[in-house]
């Protein structure tokens, strides 16, 4: 039986990187299926339209090429339709290709997923589900959210620096407020800045704020940061790019399979993609996934 999959372009992801190395990623692609179909769709309705229709021909892996956004909707169809994820890195953020080692760079992303596509290797991810939404990589509330809004805002720069601009942006319009989090066994109330609940370690631009999360333990990794004030906040801000953030006083961390965030209003994000307002509910699912990466 031979191996069909569908190449999903999002050509504004990275702002046009997506459009122009696609027709090399499909010619990569190409020997190492049977059948490949190019997707190319302007709007998330098209985009899952193409891939139903891919489907509907027997459909065994789709290939996303693009940032978190458009891995975000591949998630959704392949979790809702039993079909293996592959990712080709051409956003800005690339945080779920950079859990699962997948090079960043989309010409050897889409080598190393044609030999994983011929060697037949793949692996089961655990994934967040947030009512009708899954999730991959970290479901944020707080501060961290609304630095991604305001991110997500900005026309420049461009990668990682477009997150500290607006972390920098944030701190001045952002207080602490008081929340509730329900996990598994314990019920916390506190005053805190942010939430954030990881299947995987990164968000923000490889920003590991779950430095230890792993895909496949059952489990999110939760990072709560209290109310160190603005000052203390700032200096902890370097920190996150290195994990460190994860020792300091006003940080707690812990593991859960269910959680519930009850705050004033916080916005919430969830794979980068605005997920309304607190309260709000996720539970860890395992297994839920399954993806075509370069073996360990």
């Amino acid at each position: 039986m031979g191996l069909n999959a569908a190449l999903a372009v999002h050509p504004a992801s990275g702002r046009g990187a997506a459009a122009r190395v696609a027709e090399a990623v499909a010619a990569r692609l190409r020997p190492a299926v049977d059948r490949l179909d190019l997707l190319t769709a302007t709007s998330v309705e098209e985009s899952r339209a193409l891939m139903r229709s891919s489907h509907a021909e027997g459909l065994d892996v789709l290939v996303v090429l693009g940032g978190d956004g458009a891995a975000h909707q591949g998630v959704q169809f392949c979790a809702d339709h039993g079909v293996a994820l592959g990712l080709v890195p051409s956003g800005t953020g690339n945080d779920f290709a950079r859990a699962l080692g997948v090079p960043a760079d989309p010409r050897a992303a889409v080598d190393a997923l044609a030999k994983a596509l011929q060697a037949g290797h793949r692996r089961s991810l655990d994934l967040g589900r947030l009512g009708d939404t899954w999730f991959a990589t970290v479901l944020c509330a707080g501060f961290d959210a609304a630095v991604n809004a305001r991110a997500n805002a900005l026309r420049w720069p461009t990668g990682p620096r477009r997150y500290d601009l607006a972390i920098l942006a944030e701190l001045a319009a952002f207080k602490p407020r008081p929340i509730v989090v329900h996990t598994d066994d314990r019920v916390l109330e506190l005053e805190a800045t942010l939430v954030a609940a990881g299947n995987t370690p990164y968000y923000g631009g490889g920003i590991p704020i779950c430095p230890d999360a792993a895909p496949d333990d059952g489990l999110f990794d939760v990072t709560v940061i209290g109310a160190p004030g603005r000052a203390r906040l700032l200096r902890m801000l370097p920190q996150l790019r290195t994990g460190e953030h994860v020792h300091k006083p006003s940080v707690e961390t812990f593991r859960t399979r269910t959680l519930r965030i009850e705050a004033p209003g916080w916005p919430v994000y969830a794979d980068g993609e605005d997920q309304g307002r607190t309260p709000v509910e996720a539970v860890c699912v395992p297994s839920a996934l399954t993806v075509v990466v370069p073996a360990p």
